[in-house]
This record gives C-alpha cells, sequence and structure tokens, in this order.
C-alpha cells in the first residue's frame, strides 16, 4: 500500500529501485548441554564450510573490484577458518562438555583473542581482529543469522538502514547502489556525503522507514525535495520517470559548463574543487570540471580493512590522485580519526564525548609514529603534482606548529635518503573550532591557508551535535554567528596575502554561495556532483553585488532573516 515518507534531501536526483534492508545482527550466545557431540560436530563443520564458502567469494569480488591487497584480508579470515590449532580445541570442547557448537566456538575463539592480544607483537595483535570476524561469520550460520556484505549487492537497489557508518559505505558499489535511506542523520552525516561524491540520490533522518520499508520492495527516492515514496502504483511511478528525465536534462545543461572557469557574472574568478574520500572519485570529479581538490578525507585509506595502511599504500593512493589531477591544486587532509570515525584496529578507550575527544590531529600528535608515516607518504607523492597538507581540528597555534615541526622533520629525513620532495608545498589548517576563528589574524601569519570545516564548526559555535535529531534545529549554516566567523576567517587571510576556501558542506549549498561570494571566499570545495550546479548560479551572481549586501546580512538577527534576505537579492 502507497505511503509517503519525509525526509532530509541530502543528495540530488531521483532513483526507483527495490529496497534492501541493510540490518546488524543479532549474535547471542546462550550455553546449552547437546545429546549428540557427533551430530553438534557436523553442525559445525557444516557452518565453518558456508562460511569458508562466502568467504572465498568475497574475496575473489574484493580482488576484481577494488585490488588484491584489499582481498588479502579475506585470505587471512580463511587461514583462521582451516587452522586446526584453533578448530581443533572447538571440536574437544564440543566433545568433553557436550556443549553447543556456539558456546565453544565463542569461549575457545575469546582464549585466542586475549592471547593474542596480550603480545607485545603488532602481527600477532592483528590476528585477534582475524579471528573475530570469522567467528561473526560462523556464529551467523550456526545461529541462522543473515550478515549483510554491501560489497556483494549484485542487482540495483536502494539501501534502507538506520544509519550508514564510514565503514559500511566504503563497501558499497556504485554501480548497483541507486540510492540511501536512513532514519538518522542530516546532510552532513557520512552517508549524504558519501551519496553526493556517489552521485546518487539519497534522502536521511526520515526516522521510519526501517520500521516501515521491507526488502524487495520498490520504493522512489526523491533527492530532490526528501521524499521516500512506498510501494507506488504504476502512475506514480511514470510522473517520477518524467521528474527523473527532466532532471536528467537540466544535469545536461550543466554539464556544458565542464570546461568553463569559474567566473562571476562581473568576471571576478573562484575556485570550484572538489570533496573527495578515495582515488576512485577523481572520475566524478573530473567529469563535473572540478578545478581542484579542496578536500582529500585520508581516513578512508585507513577503514575498511584490519590494520593500518603501510607509507608504500598511501604513497601510491596520493600520488595516484596528485597525477589524476595534472598539476591542480590537491589539499589532502592528514588523518581524522575519532568522533563518529572509528578505526575497529585502533583501540581507543571510550569517551563521554568524542567529538570533543582525542580526535584528528590530537590523536596524530599522541601517536606521532602513526602521524609520520602519512607525512612521509604524502611528501614523497608530492612530487607528482600541486599539493597541500591541511592540519584537521586544529584548536591551537601550539597545535599547528607541532604538526608543521613534525612535518619538516620527516622532509629533513627523505632529503638525506636521497627521496626527492616538492620545495613548494603549502601547508594550511582547517578552521572547524570557534577558537581558531577568533584567532585567525594570529594563525593567517603562520599558516598558507585556510579551509573552513563548516560540518564541525557550525556544531561547536551552536553547541548542537549535527547528528542529534532533537537539536538538529540548532544546525544553522546561515546564522549570522556563523558567517561573521567566516568572515573574520577570510579578511585575516587576505591580510596577510592568504587564501581562505571552505571544504564544509554549505560551500555547494544555494543559499549559502552568494553569500560567500560578497564575503570573499577564495575557493568553494563541495561533492563533485554539486560542482556544475554551482559554476552555474556564480555565472549568474556579481560577486561586487553580493558584497554589497554582506554588511546588512551580517547585521541581521537570525537564520531565517539571512535567507530570506538572499532569497530576494538573488
Amino acid at each position: 500500500m502507497k505511503q509517503s515518507i519525509s525526509g532530509i534531501a541530502a543528495s540530488n536526483g531521483i532513483a526507483i529501485a527495490k529496497a534492501f534492508r541493510l540490518e546488524n545482527p543479532e549474535l547471542t550466545v546462550q550455553q546449552k548441554t547437546v545429546d549428540n557431540a557427533s551430530d553438534e560436530i557436523n553442525r559445525f563443520d557444516a557452518a565453518v564450510a558456508k562460511a569458508s564458502a562466502e568467504l572465498e567469494a568475497i574475496k575473489e569480488k574484493t580482488a576484481k573490484q577494488i585490488s588484491d591487497k584489499e582481498a588479502a584480508i579475506f585470505g587471512a579470515h580463511l587461514l583462521v577458518l582451516s587452522d586446526p590449532e584453533l578448530i581443533g580445541p572447538i571440536k574437544e570442547r564440543i566433545n568433553a562438555e557436550q556443549a553447543n557448537a556456539e558456546y565453544a566456538l565463542q569461549e575457545t575463539t575469546d582464549m585466542f583473542i586475549q592471547m593474542f592480544e596480550a603480545m607485545d607483537n603488532d602481527y600477532m595483535k592483528e590476528r585477534a581482529a582475524d579471528i573475530r570476524d570469522v567467528r561473526k561469520r560462523v556464529l551467523s550460520h550456526l545461529l541462522g543469522v543473515t550478515i549483510q556484505n554491501p560489497s556483494m549487492i549484485d542487482e540495483e537497489v536502494i539501501i534502507i538502514a538506520e544509519d550508514l557508518t564510514p565503514s559500511d559505505t566504503v563497501q558499497l558499489n556504485a554501480e548497483f547502489v541507486k540510492g540511501f535511506v536512513t532514519d538518522i542523520g542530516g546532510r552532513t552525516s557520512h552517508s549524504a556525503i558519501l551519496a553526493r561524491t556517489l552521485e546518487i540520490p539519497a534522502v536521511v533522518g526520515a526516522q521510519r522507514v526501517m520500521s516501515s520499508i521491507n526488502n524487495g520492495m520498490t520504493v522512489i527516492v526523491d533527492g530532490l525535495e526528501g521524499v521516500i515514496i512506498v510501494d507506488p502504483d504504476a502512475q506514480i511511478i511514470q510522473q517520477y520517470e518524467e521528474k527523473k528525465q527532466a532532471y536528467g536534462v537540466q544535469k545536461a545543461e550543466w554539464a556544458k559548463m565542464k570546461d568553463q572557469p569559474t567566473m562571476s557574472a562581473d568576471g571576478q574568478r573562484v575556485e570550484l574543487a572538489a570533496n573527495i574520500g578515495t582515488p576512485k572519485d577523481l572520475t566524478g570529479v573530473l567529469e563535473n570540471g572540478g578545478e581542484g581538490i579542496g578536500l582529500y578525507r585520508t581516513e578512508f585509506l585507513y577503514m575498511g580493512r584490519e590494520t593500518f595502511p603501510t607509507e608504500d599504500e598511501q604513497f601510491d593512493a596520493y600520488s595516484q590522485v596528485l597525477q589524476g589531477m595534472d598539476g591542480k591544486p590537491t589539499v589532502v587532509r592528514t588523518l581524522d580519526i575519532g568522533g563518529d570515525k572509528e578505526l575497529t584496529y585502533l583501540d581507543l578507550p571510550k569517551e563521554m564525548n568524542p567529538f570533543l575527544g582525542l580526535r584528528a590531529i590530537r590523536l596524530c600528535l599522541e601517536m606521532t609514529e602513526l602521524f609520520r608515516t602519512q607525512l612521509r607518504a604524502l611528501l614523497r607523492a608530492s612530487v607528482h603534482g600541486n599539493l597541500k597538507i591541511m592540519f584537521p581540528m586544529i584548536a591551537t597555534i601550539e597545535e599547528f606548529r607541532q604538526a608543521k615541526g613534525l612535518l619538516e622533520e620527516e622532509k629533513a629525513k627523505l632529503a638525506n635518503e636521497g627521496v626527492a620532495v616538492n620545495e613548494s608545498i603549502e601547508v594550511g589548517i582547517m578552521v572547524e573550532i570557534p577558537s581558531t576563528a577568533i584567532m585567525a589574524d594570529v594563525f593567517a601569519k603562520e599558516v598558507d591557508f585556510f579551509s573552513i570545516g563548516t560540518n564541525d564548526l557550525i556544531q561547536y559555535t551552536m553547541a548542537a551535535d549535527r547528528m542529534n535529531e532533537r537539536v538538529s534545529y540548532l544546525y544553522q549554516p546561515f546564522n549570522p554567528a556563523i558567517l561573521r566567523l567566516v568572515k573574520m576567517v577570510i579578511d585575516a587571510s587576505h591580510r596577510e596575502g592568504k587564501w581562505t576556501g571552505m571544504c564544509g558542506e554549505m560551500a555547494g549549498d544555494e543559499i549559502a554561495i552568494p553569500i560567500l561570494l560578497g564575503l570573499g571566499l577564495d575557493e568553494f570545495s563541495m561533492s563533485a556532483s554539486s560542482l556544475l550546479k554551482a559554476r552555474s548560479q556564480i555565472s549568474k551572481l556579481s560577486k561586487a553585488d553580493m558584497a554589497s549586501h554582506s554588511e546588512r546580512i551580517l547585521a541581521l538577527s537570525t537564520s531565517e532573516e539571512v535567507e530570506a534576505y538572499v532569497k530576494a537579492i538573488s
């Protein structure tokens, strides 16, 4: 029966496909006594055989679609499943204790996990993570519970989920995943940002999709209006097919601007850059006429795997992006882990408020060897393009000096080793903490550039978690307090002959663009799918006219007043 669900329009476009529910299974183990140990061992062997067949398929598909290096993770899992030193004790426990297979598996693997985690050898510690993953897979078969693997989706679907974690998203295949629908989240949630990167429609924060949509139901996702239609009839499907076609025509018009420079109506040049997460995103940047990369989120290199990427692995990824951009500016953000971005293999203590805790540059300055490895890889790759390095979550000038000091140390080491490094790398910071914006005049004397990360700057300024639906009304990009901070940063950089970009989602917002143009923003960085639309909009705006309205806009009292004013003048 047809129903309509409203949410937040997070990524433009229309998608029509069947629903695929992405759920975390319940794998609770209870201790039981079995009547026949031999039959229970046979049941365990069958579960191991099924898990092995799954892993072989995943390994083959990963090697074909991603790389042999990523596929090696599943090769390690297969070795665990065939290791008699692990499998033997499980069967012995079933025999000796008449224990059910689930309990014998959990108790035995717990012992091995604790043993490996207590070792000083990093390689052996990594085996604990392999055992956890293998246990989860075998348990799912013993309990009759399906573990979904997003990377194995091989038909056109729309993902239905409570939310998507960053590690979920790196497994998705854009060829088959035609859209996202989530219960929670906003335009700045990672699932929304990924949807825009993949150029697929998304509606987030819809609150009741998991309770309303079953697997296989036909679903329409209207990422233009923020609407989901469940089980539509033929007439409604036809209406949305026509709307989808009209949007395609509009995109074709924007595409004519692909190779044009980004110029305002009065002939003022700005730079339109793209935000990316992996080298695979380069295609979208180039196809949409990106003039640079304003944010390369390197944390995606660290996700969806069992160990830290090596220096050479990182060097390969950074080199690929720099070469692909062919001399265009490429801003690479150093590792930004923490908050809602966790690494399963990085065992950090739980924090009461992780968004205000040990994350981003704070984590890197504590785990300096991890940081140095990334800096070396970046410096080695710098000869392949126009690299700019950006440190995230900088709160004090001392943090910047310490981070830059480590960069200079690694640069000197490479020089002593005879390794070539680009001598003209600009080093900047993300401005996402109010204290940094307020002290922008001090920072501007030492940094080469600023990039304003509005996603976090807004939530920290307004003291409102951007992922919390109950305070989402306080996530206000157009609040005059935010705009005044943005102006402070831009003005401070210009006084020192530096430049300011913006890599938060606000940079691609059609209400924000006229304001930012008037405030003098030098670089707008956004999802690649937003680039051509933004270029078209800027071409119709006079920078001088927008600047003449800036003082009035900054004097307004509310976000609603700002939005109404901009709509009236642009």
